[in-house]
């Protein structure tokens, strides 16, 4: 390769070169990692380049005016340059290459912002290096309707190179450069919630806590689709989906609507509608008729190697996987025992002192097996101690007298609760860390083993209490569930369709639920904050952070 580089692509995208200037670690998170994210910002832009992005050719239409084509591509390897112009202007034997941008124009002596000038730029030199007369280049920006010429000056040239340098540079490297601190960018950047900025920051120096700005991740306003209902087929239809049930009725839902599916029992899905799903990076997951995860199929896998490489050799590390280990643990201890005090019913509960004990000796243990051995102890009295909250109040039946943990299968009515919601935590989590780059079956704390996705598991530990099982108590303090939505047998205990459709409902709704970050302080749905401490255990297996922040609330 002649740049030196083998592990970076031959040729630099003008558009990358424009997000170098920008913001190196935008260009490297982009560009290197793959990872995109779009906000209203990056939608307006796509809607005003829809008449440059297909390539045509328009004659002059009247004298002295140019010749026009759209969407032209053009690559040197010597420039190490490839560029898509949006329009090209040819008249008098000169070219002119034309950028559109969505923003209004700047108030600049320069006329435009470096980052917008250097892709302009990069556009000129490609179409010198193909033997074109070109001197200039417009930029039309569609907020003001005007457009501003841009010479191309040896000083603009020489910038455009060296950027084009430093930017191979960077992406050579594994790990992308530290974030911008308390920039003005930030603001508008459709990849701020992956790149976590302040957040960062936050993590190397407290001091930076009052100026953390509200989380901006990815906008959830789609949502997960179950379906439920056996016999029924998801099938697409244009840009839509469509769900036949067999009952008859039929559903229709846009595809940008649906972050993911969720297919029960025996439902159908047709490949046309599968092939959609994977064009647009939603999952489909396939569940048993009782809840248990069988399998899930995506689009292509995530392409950040280098986050996966770093997964691989923490986990063959013992110590630096019995250190997170410990800290999933902890967590989750620490969320049980609030849990309980959250729901005391008068009194200290001797529970309580007895979580704390347990927290102190998983602090000290020294290894994964007396870890494993604290935690069991942990969720026995934990569960000890909800027990009294989990028994449905008026329940003649003793249908929900609920005394210990139990499953596969669960043996009455709130066991099958807890394990349906075990089991879609677990799931949405599988859907998070593929979502962020990582292996969901190599995990730190819970074993690898055939078909058990262990990251899953470890990251769900500090999130049982706060989500699944919360949902199981809220539900039965509202009594939304009754005895007769349950089969019991001598096989175990499983929900009926009714009561499985209440429970994910509910627990999708505790997914939106808005609480206040106990780390950064802001407000986030538990959705978003399963994406940040993804994100967060990226960032400290890539050695960007020095610690990684435990989950848990007061």
């Amino acid at each position: 390769m002649s740049n030196g580089l083998s592990n970076v692509p031959e040729l630099l995208p003008a558009r990358m070169l424009n997000e170098y200037t920008y913001c190196p670690r935008l260009f490297h998170l982009e560009w290197v990692q793959k990872e995109w994210a779009d906000n209203a910002f990056t939608l307006d832009g796509s809607r005003v380049h829809q008449r440059v992005d297909r390539p045509m050719k328009r004659g002059p239409k009247s004298d002295g005016a140019p010749e026009t084509r759209t969407s032209v591509e053009l690559s040197d390897e010597k420039l190490r340059l490839i560029a898509k112009i949006d329009l090209l202007e040819q008249a008098d034997g000169t070219v002119t290459p034309v950028d559109y941008k969505r923003s209004p124009t700047p108030n600049l002596p320069e006329g435009a912002w470096a980052p917008e000038r250097v892709q302009l730029c990069a556009q000129g030199l490609l179409l010198r290096a193909h033997g074109y007369a070109c001197d200039r280049g417009m930029l039309w920006f569609s907020a003001s309707k005007q457009r501003v010429e841009i010479p191309f000056t040896e000083e603009l040239i020489a910038e455009t190179l060296r950027q084009r340098d430093d930017a191979f540079r960077v992406a050579a490297q594994p790990n992308a450069p530290p974030p911008l601190v308390d920039s003005p960018k930030c603001e508008g950047c459709s990849l701020s919630g992956i790149c976590l900025p302040d957040e960062h920051a936050f993590l190397r120096d407290a001091r930076v806590q009052n100026r953390l700005r509200t989380i901006r991740t990815r906008v959830h306003d789609s949502l997960p689709l179950h379906v439920t209902e056996p016999g029924s087929v998801i099938r697409k239809d244009a840009d839509e989906i469509v769900v036949e049930m067999r009952s008859g009725d039929v559903h229709r839902l846009r595809l940008l609507d649906i972050s993911s599916v969720q297919v029960h029992g025996s439902s159908k899905i047709t490949t046309p509608a599968l092939h959609a799903f994977m064009r647009q990076d939603i999952p489909v997951s396939y569940l048993s008729g009782s809840g248990w995860m069988l399998g899930h199929t995506r689009g292509p896998w995530h392409k950040n190697v280098e986050l996966r490489l770093a997964q691989y050799r923490h986990a063959s590390e013992e110590a630096a996987s019995f250190r997170l280990a410990k800290r999933f643990v902890l967590a989750k201890i620490k969320n049980s025992r609030t849990m309980l005090r959250r729901n005391a019913s008068g009194g200290r509960s001797p529970e309580l002192d007895e979580l704390d004990k347990m927290r102190t000796a998983a602090e000290r243990c020294e290894s994964k097996e007396s870890l494993l051995g604290i935690e069991g102890q942990a969720a026995f009295v934990y569960f000890r101690g909800l027990a009294p909250r989990l028994r449905l109040a008026g329940d003649e039946t003793g249908a929900f007298d609920f005394r210990r943990r139990n499953r596969r299968p669960p043996k009455d009515p709130i066991n099958a609760l807890l394990s349906l919601c075990y089991s879609l935590l677990s799931r949405t989590w599988c859907e998070t860390v593929e979502r962020v780059g990582f292996d969901p079956y190599l995990g730190f704390y819970h074993r690898p083993r055939y078909g058990r996705p262990a990251l899953a598991l470890d990251m769900m530990e500090e999130f049982r209490p706060l989500v699944a099982d919360s949902v199981v108590l809220g539900m039965v303090r509202r009594k939304e569930v009754t005895a007769s939505e349950f089969e019991v047998s001598d096989f175990g205990c499983t929900l009926k369709q009714p009561g499985r459709k209440k429970t994910i409902a509910a627990f999708e709704r505790r997914l939106d639920e808005q609480i206040t970050h106990p780390v950064f302080g802001y407000r986030i749905s538990y959705r978003q904050a399963l994406e940040v401490q993804a994100r967060l255990l990226g960032r400290y297996l890539m050695r960007e952070v020095d610690e990684f922040p435990e989950f848990t609330t007061r």
